[in-house]
Parts: C-alpha cells; sequence; structure tokens
C-alpha cells in the first residue's frame, strides 16, 4: 500500500485562521462588519476575488467575530478579535468545535491531493450543523473554494443553502463565481475583494518578507497582480521560476520551444495548484506587455486583447475541468504564436 504523502507545509506568513490583519480590503470589511452587528447577518456568504487577495482571511475574521461575540454589536466595529480571545486561540491551533473547513482532500491510496471537492465532503455540513452549537451559540462552515466541488457537491450545497440551521453561517470561497451554480449564488450575500493597490502591497511585504530588498520588492509588486498570495508564491523559489516561464512563453511567442513547454507541463503536474499558479503568472505577464505597448501608442493591440481574453477562459476550464496542463500549455502556445504573427511580436 502507497504511504500517505506528508501534509503541504505552510509558507513563511500566516495561515489565515491565525491572521488577525486583512490588507486593503475595507470595503468588503465594512460591509460584514454593518451585517454582523446588526443581529440579521445572512446565513450564506459568497467571498470572491482573485487569487491571494485575502477571501480566506476574510472568511476566518467573520468566524472569529460570530464565534466570540455571537451576531451582536459588543465587539469590534471591524470585528477584530484579540489574539488571546479563547475563540481566537482555539481557532489559530485549528480545534474550535464550532467551526468546520471543507477543502480537498487526499486519497489515502495514491497520498495526493484530490482534483475535487466531492459530495461526502460536503454531506459533513449537514452532521456539523446538526451538533450542539458551539460557543457563542453559532456553527461556521467555510468552503475553500467552492470553484472544486464537482456537480453532486454542489446539489448537495445548494440544499444545505435552501433550508439553512438557524444560527449557522455557510462561507463559499471562490476565484471565478460565474461558474457556479446561479441557485447557489442566488442564496449568499456577496463580497466582492479587491486587487490591492500598490502601496497597500508594499507595505504588506515589508512585513512578511523583511529581508527582501526595496527593488525585489517593486519586482514581486509589479508582476503579482495586488495579491498577496502570488507575491509570496512568487518570493519562492518555485514561485520564481514559473514566472520566469510564463515570462519566456511570452517573450517568445512567435516561436515557443515545444519541448521545454511539454517539460514544463510535467512539472505543473506534479505542483500544488501547478497550472493554476503559472496561468496567473502567464496571465500578468502577457497584461504588463500590452499595458506597456498601450502606452507607447504601438497599433495591433486588440488581436493581443482578445488573445488574453481568450488565455484566461482556457486556464479557467482546464481547472474547472482538471485537464491535463501539457495540452493547455500547447494550445496556449500556438494561439500566442499565431496572434504574434498577425499582430506583431509584444
Amino acid at each position: 500500500m502507497a504511504k500517505r504523502s506528508a501534509a503541504p507545509v505552510e509558507p513563511d506568513f500566516p495561515h489565515p485562521r491565525r491572521t488577525l490583519q486583512l490588507w486593503g480590503q475595507d470595503a468588503a470589511l465594512a460591509r460584514a462588519a454593518r451585517a454582523l452587528r446588526s443581529g440579521r447577518p445572512p446565513q450564506g456568504w459568497l467571498i470572491s476575488g482573485p487569487p491571494g487577495v485575502g477571501k480566506a482571511t476574510m472568511a476566518y475574521r467573520i468566524a472569529r467575530y460570530l464565534l466570540a461575540h455571537g451576531a451582536k454589536d459588543s465587539g469590534a466595529a471591524d470585528l477584530a478579535v484579540a489574539a488571546n480571545d479563547p475563540a481566537a486561540m482555539q481557532m489559530s491551533a485549528g480545534a474550535h468545535p464550532g467551526l468546520l473547513l471543507l477543502q480537498r482532500g487526499f486519497n489515502e491510496k495514491t497520498g495526493k491531493q484530490m482534483t475535487v471537492l466531492g459530495v461526502d465532503e460536503v454531506r459533513k455540513l449537514a452532521g456539523f450543523f446538526g451538533m450542539t452549537s458551539g460557543a457563542g451559540g453559532w456553527r461556521v462552515g467555510i468552503v475553500d473554494t467552492a470553484d472544486d466541488m464537482n456537480d453532486n457537491a454542489a446539489n448537495a450545497l445548494l440544499k444545505m443553502l435552501e433550508e439553512p440551521p438557524s444560527r449557522a453561517m455557510l462561507m463559499l470561497l471562490s476565484n471565478t463565481p460565474g461558474r457556479l451554480l446561479p441557485t447557489i449564488r442566488s442564496r449568499c450575500q456577496r463580497l466582492v475583494l479587491r486587487p490591492l493597490d500598490d502601496a497597500t502591497m508594499d507595505q504588506a511585504l515589508k512585513q512578511y518578507l523583511p529581508d527582501v530588498s526595496p527593488d525585489e520588492r517593486a519586482q514581486l509588486i509589479r508582476l503579482c497582480g495586488g495579491s498577496i498570495g502570488a507575491a509570496m508564491t512568487l518570493a519562492s523559489g518555485e514561485g520564481r521560476e514559473l514566472a520566469a516561464q510564463a515570462d519566456k512563453l511570452v517573450e517568445g511567442a512567435s516561436a515557443p520551444d515545444l519541448l521545454a513547454l511539454l517539460a514544463l507541463g510535467e512539472k505543473l503536474y506534479r505542483v500544488t495548484d501547478g497550472l493554476e499558479k503559472f496561468g496567473n503568472f502567464l496571465v500578468e505577464a502577457l497584461s504588463e506587455r500590452i499595458r506597456a505597448r498601450a502606452y507607447q501608442g504601438a497599433p495591433g493591440l486588440e488581436r493581443w486583447t482578445a488573445a488574453l481574453t481568450r488565455l484566461k477562459s482556457a486556464f479557467a476550464r482546464a481547472e474547472g475541468l482538471h485537464l491535463e496542463p501539457r495540452q493547455t500549455l500547447l494550445t496556449t502556445a500556438r494561439d500566442l504564436s499565431q496572434t504574434a504573427r498577425r499582430a506583431g511580436a509584444l
């Protein structure tokens, strides 16, 4: 029997359940605070935004307040909860009885993370919400991410939203909410998180990466698209390599190295969320070049803008259907090559 692989190592910056600071999402936080402190919070939240902008941190902040104070205005107006609060301490340890996190699990036979969040995981919510309520009288479920659900899981979740139990809250995190069932979206209040501005990114990276030079920090900000998560991934050796490969593909779009792309596809298959990470870097690399040419008044950018839209759709489809990375890379390279021949290189 194959041994189960070790659980992924957490990054150097704090896990969202232990992160008390939420960067640059004041508007969404204010909306959530009004709902919670009014005593009438929604039983379903859909927290959406690009990867790495704070969706999980927002969800845990809401959960921490609700489990510490309930749906009352007795806590801080910005939903802050002290680190030494019992609810915060239990949550930080991953041991709060009133909180359930649903994510893709690991296959015991292969030791690899499953490609989808299945119905068996979602059905855990029914038993959890049926238990005696935790401290503060509330129970909170977080689905990270709802994008990973297969059809059966999505339908099971929909039933939960249609008949929500009392004093229970369900928070769905999504990078691409348009791919969720319309009936799921309609039963949740939306919290939309935006990419962070450069000044906020600079402050965050000074805290999380104190040894990085100002020039390196500026480069991370330029490449990460307003995402702290992307910046932290990029700062790692693996992230730097993927970003370099993305930039190389855009730079050599007219004559892509197919053998190198096949090798990259093999690598992405082995890296957790490798295709998603590479796709994010590729979108940012192409977007940056288009912006630069636009400032110069270069012609032919309509074709490149259309190619960027197709690229985003191709990677979203590949992630949603869990397609093989090599084919996605080859299809993308062919599209970029054709665009470069028709519109000129960027």
